[in-house]
């Protein structure tokens, strides 16, 4: 037989959880993207990053996932953005992206990274950050 092991106030107030983040990491997206006469009409691999800090940083009761955060509107919001319409500007893509998530409920603070990884031979990639805070987390 199987106990569950409850850890409910076990937890010192020092340690408790304070701000919890959702984390899309490199997402590929292809893009219509860049303002040399090269790059126009010929879309472009991006890896778009998303960070949400969510106002609870609690676990969903009862581990519902009715309560949790759905990635796929994240994943489905940065494609949609990403394949809208013809971009110049890295940047203008993802104040798109930034000002979508930003409206969505819930979200606290935001990180979006956007990275063109096939620019440079000698470089990872080249890119943009925009966050709504200063510094490396809010």
């Amino acid at each position: 037989m199987e106990h569950e092991v409850t850890l409910a106030g076990m937890v010192p107030a020092a340690i408790k959880a304070r701000q919890q983040r959702i984390l899309i990491d490199s997402l590929e997206v292809m893009a219509d993207i860049g303002f040399h006469d090269f790059e126009i009409g010929i879309p472009q691999r991006l890896l778009i990053s998303v960070e949400l800090w969510i106002e609870s940083p609690h676990a969903p009761h009862g581990d519902d996932p009715e309560q949790a955060w759905d990635y796929d509107f994240v994943v489905r919001e940065v494609r949609a953005l990403a394949t809208a319409r013809r971009y110049n500007l890295q940047e203008t893509l993802l104040h798109a992206i930034f000002e979508r998530l930003a409206a969505a409920q819930g979200v606290a603070a935001l990180r979006v990274t956007s990275t063109k990884p096939d620019v440079y031979p000698d470089a990872r990639g080249v890119g943009v950050e925009i966050a709504s805070f200063r510094g490396v987390a809010p």
